[in-house]
């Protein structure tokens, strides 16, 4: 007499469809990124930093005469350009150094999941993540005075969908050729040169020298004029 198999023998070995293993893992990694304490400096602190020091002191002054705007609204499209370099950048690129490392990716590679699964993961993890700073920074910068306006919010559409693929694909190349410790300084001396002098949290050019403020006035006071 032989058995009827049962439901569950039925369903062994099948695995979940694509799309349940693609958003659990993009689950996984958003989790991943944020539980860790460096990576939360990376994505969270440091751009919090530079926008209070940006809002607070006399960096944007210059451009803020020129084009008529206070500091925190020329800060914040450098802010929220500067988390997507951090999550897609900096964090893909830091993880997957380590995960090639320790043979993670060579595991989940062999998987249901797939290289094209990982990666879409990854794509995904990138975007929740950057869901989670933009709320943070958004608030923060409301909170400081800034006062967004509809036409800008739609011109940063184009940037913000080409941004996070182009920075993501950045992160894996460099995580894929050189080793661990070397993807790590890499993506942070780009973090850095492309926060500093690659025009994101500073426009690349200067403010017109006409309407630049006078330093010198400024020291001198008004008892020296």
């Amino acid at each position: 007499m032989s058995a009827t198999p049962t439901d569950f023998t039925r369903r062994t070995g099948r695995p979940a469809p694509a799309a349940r293993r693609i958003l659990r893992q993009g689950g996984y990694e958003i989790l991943a990124m944020l539980k860790n304490g460096e990576q939360l400096l990376l994505l969270i602190l440091f751009p919090l930093m530079a926008l209070i020091g940006l809002t607070s002191t006399g960096f944007l002054d210059g451009w803020a005469r020129e084009f008529g705007a206070s500091r925190v609204d020329l800060a914040m499209p450098g802010i929220l350009a500067l988390c997507t370099i951090s999550t897609a950048l900096s964090g893909q690129g830091i993880a997957t150094g380590f995960d090639r490392r320790y043979g993670v990716l060579r595991f989940l590679s062999t998987t249901p999941l797939g290289r094209g699964g990982l990666i879409a993961g990854k794509a995904l993890a990138v975007l929740g993540v950057m869901v989670v700073q933009y709320a943070v920074m958004g608030a923060v910068g409301l909170f400081l005075g800034w006062e967004p306006r509809p036409t800008a919010v739609l011109a940063s559409v184009p940037p913000w969908c080409s941004g996070p693929p182009a920075f993501t694909a950045l992160g894996l190349l460099v995580a894929g050729t050189i080793r661990a410790e070397a993807t790590l300084a890499v993506v942070n001396t780009l973090w850095v040169l492309l926060a500093t002098v690659g025009g994101t949290l500073l426009p690349a050019a200067l403010p017109r020298r006409g309407r630049r403020p006078d330093r010198a006035a400024a020291l001198r006071g008004p008892g020296l004029g």
